[in-house]
């Protein structure tokens, strides 16, 4: 299959992002007085809304939750976005994709202000075409919906030449619902059981391997 339009997710994707997110829960859990913290619980918020992490794993009600992502924005805003790197070898594939003619963009739940700030930080802002990313309330943050804003936002026909790709079931459940194609990568943070429960039309296991399949 020859890819046109190739989505990425960034945490877990196109970045290593646990130094930044697990910082920025510690420190919003112990401004909450909240104890529990642990790279299990961590790993659980990469991927989903915050709002979500917060409510599912730590029963916090609305108003607790809203103070809670405050928290967690206040330290990710100024330390925590710089806190990341690159998976080895992603900035030279964004580099050869672009060269190629393909169109890349970047689909990701984390808060959009942020996710532009990593983006520039690391320089991938000159591969990539367009990027999309959650409101600061955390509405319409699914990844099926941010796909959808995107997708119509640059005038894209869903068909099987436009490809999500992502490390968790939430990027490949996200490509399903918009009739694309879906590459999941088993280098992230997601699970093995989430991932294959997905069906994705490609399973990679490191960025050598995502290469061969999207430069194929």
């Amino acid at each position: 299959m020859s890819f046109t339009h190739i989505l990425f997710d960034l945490d877990g994707t196109l970045i290593d992002s646990r130094q930044g997110i697990g910082n920025s829960l510690r420190y919003a859990l112990r401004q909450m007085h909240i104890d529990g913290y642990s790279e299990e619980i961590r790993d659980q918020f990469i991927g989903p809304p915050l709002q979500d992490g917060f409510k599912r794993l730590f029963g916090l009600n609305d108003r607790h939750t809203e103070q809670a992502v405050e928290h967690f924005r206040a330290y990710f805003g100024e330390k925590g976005w710089c806190e990341n790197e690159a998976y080895h070898g992603i900035s030279e594939l964004l580099e050869e994709l672009h060269l190629s003619g393909k169109r890349v963009y970047v689909a990701t739940s984390k808060y959009e202000k942020y996710a532009q700030m990593i983006v520039r930080h690391l320089e991938f802002d000159r591969y990539i075409d367009d990027l999309i990313g959650a409101e600061q309330s955390g509405k319409q943050s699914s990844k099926g919906e941010l796909i959808t804003g995107l997708l119509n936002r640059n005038q894209i026909s869903a068909s099987a030449s436009v490809v999500m790709i992502g490390d968790t079931h939430y990027d490949l459940i996200g490509a399903k619902e918009n009739e694309i194609s879906s590459i999941a990568v088993a280098y992230g943070f997601g699970t093995t059981e989430s991932i294959n429960a997905c069906n994705p039309d490609y399973l990679v296991g490191s960025v050598d391997e995502l290469a061969e399949v999207l430069l194929d």
